[in-house]
This record gives structure tokens, sequence and C-alpha cells, in this order.
């Protein structure tokens, strides 16, 4: 089902469905810079332009709310105060939030104080090994659940945390992470990666499935006609990061 073929009263159930307020509420989390950057008063980035192209396709105008972390973004989608979301696809996300497909790819990275006997991502997973995390980020799930003997330590930013508790390693996102350690000498990152963050668009769980089915194809059409490639140079993005 593409969405060419909707014609105007499909469209606008599925604007009602989605937008009930009249208004396309749109959570963005200016706490991942490959997603979004400026501030709350003008954000900028792929999410903001994935937002304002679901608007524009739907009739409807778009409100931006602005949070510095993927935890608030979740929160005001799963207690009514957005329509939209934009965040990574994960199992203790699914039952609140019905996700497309990835539009982006992003991977989560480790960083080491430069002296660590840590090489390997495998490694990590040690006892006695303590990984600073940003809480409730996409991260900070995946290896609550796959870290066996490694301890997650949470807080409001995974570098700060790591370094900041003097910790045995960090996890963040490919980008910011490789900019840090870019800054700070006394920091390497591991090679490799821990995890694929599949970044997705979303919205609640209880919306007709012909909202969920619009959402989805049209994500596919964005990926296909170059609208996420643009979106992602126009940011200063790497335009490789769209999802296949």
């Amino acid at each position: 089902m593409t969405t060419k073929h909707h014609d105007r009263h499909d469209i606008a159930a599925i604007a009602a469905d989605l937008a009930p307020t009249g208004v396309l509420r749109a959570s963005i989390n200016l706490g991942n810079p490959v997603l979004a950057q400026g501030s709350p008063e003008a954000p900028a980035g792929i999410t903001v332009d994935l937002a304002r192209e679901i608007g524009r396709r739907l009739g409807l105008p778009v409100e931006t709310l602005c949070f510095d972390a993927a935890r608030k973004s979740f929160e005001a989608m799963a207690d009514g105060r957005a329509d939209l979301c934009f965040l990574a696809v994960d199992p203790a996300r699914e039952k609140e939030v019905a996700f497309t497909a990835p539009y982006v790819v992003i991977e989560g990275v480790y960083a080491v104080p430069r002296d660590s006997p840590l090489t390997t991502v495998e490694e990590i997973d040690t006892p006695g090994v303590r990984v600073g995390v940003k809480q409730g980020s996409a991260y900070d799930l995946h290896l609550t659940r796959t870290l066996t003997h490694a301890t997650v330590v949470r807080g409001a930013e995974g570098v700060d945390t790591f370094r900041t508790l003097d910790l045995e390693a960090g996890a963040g996102i490919r980008q910011p992470m490789a900019a840090y350690v870019a800054a700070h000498p006394e920091v390497r990152l591991i090679d490799g990666r821990f995890m694929e963050i599949r970044q997705a668009v979303g919205t609640t769980a209880d919306r007709a499935p012909e909202t969920v089915a619009y959402l989805r194809s049209l994500v596919e059409e964005l990926k296909r006609n170059g609208f996420v490639t643009d979106a992602l140079r126009r940011s200063g993005q790497d335009p490789a990061l769209v999802a296949p």
C-alpha cells in the first residue's frame, strides 16, 4: 500500500486519528545530535523535517515538543502529550508505541580510557566493568537486557557519567562519541559496535491500523525518493545513515 493511493477521505480520517486535537504534536529528542539540532524554540534536523512533511501530507499544522532525552520523548508519547515520536525501535517501547521501519540506523559504541586493557566489544561484558549510559536511551535498554557480567550505570549523559564516576567504559552513539574522543585524547573508542540503533517514526499503539499503515508506507516512500538522505545532508549528518 503506497501513500499515493489514499483519497482525500482516507487522508482526513488518518489525520483525525493521528492528531485528534487538530495539531500534529511531534516529540523531538534534542539529546541525539544525529536526529535533531538547534534549540527547543528553533529545532532542526531530520526528525523535525519528517514531522513537518507528515503534517504537510495530512494537511495538519505541526507543533514540536522538544526534550533532551529519548526517555522524556517516549514519556510525552505514552502520556498523551504527543502524537508522533522519533525513537529507536526497542521491545521495551513496543508495548506502547507502533513503529514504522527504521529511516536511519546508528551504531552504539563504547569508549574507554586510553590506557584501559579493554580492546574488544566482548571484553566489556566482564565482572567489575561499569558502563556509563544515558538513562532510558536505546542503548541503556539494550545493554540492561544483554550485559550479563558488566554493570550499567545510568546518568544524564553516558560519557559524562563514565568520566565523572571514573568508570571502565562509556556507551553512546557513534557520531557524538567519535567527536568526544577526537577532543579528548585520553579516551579511545573500542573497535566495532555493540548494537545497531534503528531509529523509526512511532505513534501510540492504540491508533487505527490504517493510520499506522499510512505512516509505514510514507516512511518507505521518503527513504526511496531521497527525502531522508537530503534531510541528513542538510543537517550536517552522514547521508549513509539512511536505513535500507
